[in-house]
């Protein structure tokens, strides 16, 4: 296994910057993910890793050891890879062991190898299958199963679940949280996807234009987020935000003629003046309960949204758009005065 660490790096690529002065740790053994939008430099960074890319500037540290100018080949790194990047004309098994009689190991080693990594992926009948006749989870599985028999210190995932639809993705989830519980080897994986990132990582960095926003574990980015970027792209159904005037002294936010009185425990990271409060769906309702602040503010519901568990219901609150969760549904133009949970409301 291997920590990695990001010092400082800067990549160019001609005249454009695409990671600016960047630094963060990857601790030995950590499923960390790299989440941002698309052209964030997260996949970049990914690269950089694997030794696929030279950084511009700064050191990039493997086990404390700078490796910026270490060939690929040297640093003993397994990367999957989007698209599989599967040999077609090999059969399953010659794809998983290509890696391993490539090093010239064993014969015995290989054979070892192949029978544990097969059972693990759960590949184990296809070994004679070539590529074309697997499904897309099943190739996936072959990609997994060719790094994880080489025993590298570190794996690396560039978005490998993008090409499945939305019931193998789970699935694929899954098997990748097993697998790391039972390698233990670091990984680096990379998404744009929200979900499987706080599903997967038990760290996540986010990156927004090549810059680190945030980094911590996904409790921590959902709960206190660090930035109104932050606050938005984490959580399936995105934060509300209301704009107002926030009163540090009196530790007050007014908007729409309501003073609203902020809890003890708001995560405030707004200066005086302008700023936003931010709630999540599943901590607005409509009502007073225990626990929960009373705003004074009414919004009027769009429409409500069926998911199974409840509904979604869509609001308007002088032209902000809310969301917030709910047990029951409410008809369009009904009344909802609001409160928000006092442990969980954010000021940008």
């Amino acid at each position: 296994m291997a920590s990695i660490e990001f010092r400082n790096i800067k990549k160019n690529f001609g005249g454009t910057e695409v990671l600016k002065d960047i630094s963060f740790t990857v601790p030995d053994g950590r499923f960390t993910v790299l989440l941002g939008p698309s052209g964030c430099g997260k996949s970049t960074a990914l690269r950089l890793i694997a030794g696929l890319e030279a950084p511009s500037g700064g050191e990039l540290l493997i086990d404390g050891r700078p490796v910026n100018d270490v060939p690929s080949k040297d640093r003993d790194i397994a990367m999957v890879f989007q698209d599989y990047a599967l040999y077609p004309h090999l059969t399953v098994a010659e794809n998983i062991v290509f890696g391993l009689r490539a090093r010239r190991a064993p014969e015995e080693h290989i054979k070892a190898m192949l029978a544990e990594t097969s059972r693990m992926t759960g590949i184990a009948d296809y070994l004679e299958r070539k590529p074309a006749q697997l499904s897309g989870g099943q190739r996936q599985r072959v990609a997994l199963a060719r790094a994880v028999a080489r025993k590298p210190r570190a794996f690396l995932f560039d978005e490998p679940l993008s090409n499945l639809d939305a019931k193998l993705r789970m699935s694929m989830r899954e098997e990748l949280k097993r697998l790391h519980a039972q390698v233990k080897t670091t990984c680096v994986y990379v998404t744009h996807d929200q979900l499987e990132a706080m599903t997967l990582g038990s760290q996540i960095i986010i990156l927004n234009k090549g810059r680190v926003e945030q980094a911590g574990t996904p409790k921590d980015l959902y709960d206190r987020p660090a930035s109104r970027f932050v606050a938005e792209f984490i959580g399936s159904v995105p934060m509300n935000f209301i704009d107002g005037d926030y009163d540090a002294a009196a530790g007050t936010f007014s908007v729409n003629g309501s003073k609203i009185k902020l809890p003890p425990g708001a995560h405030i990271k707004a200066q005086p003046g302008r700023a936003s409060l931010g709630v999540r769906p599943e901590h607005l309702r409509a009502g007073s309960a225990a626990g929960y602040v009373d705003t004074g503010l009414t919004a009027v519901t769009d429409f409500s949204e069926f998911t199974g568990a409840g509904y979604i219901v869509n609001a308007d609150l002088g032209g902000a758009r809310l969301r917030l969760m709910s047990e029951e549904e409410f008809a369009p133009g009904a009344s909802l005065p609001l409160s928000f949970h006092e442990k969980h409301v954010c000021l940008f």
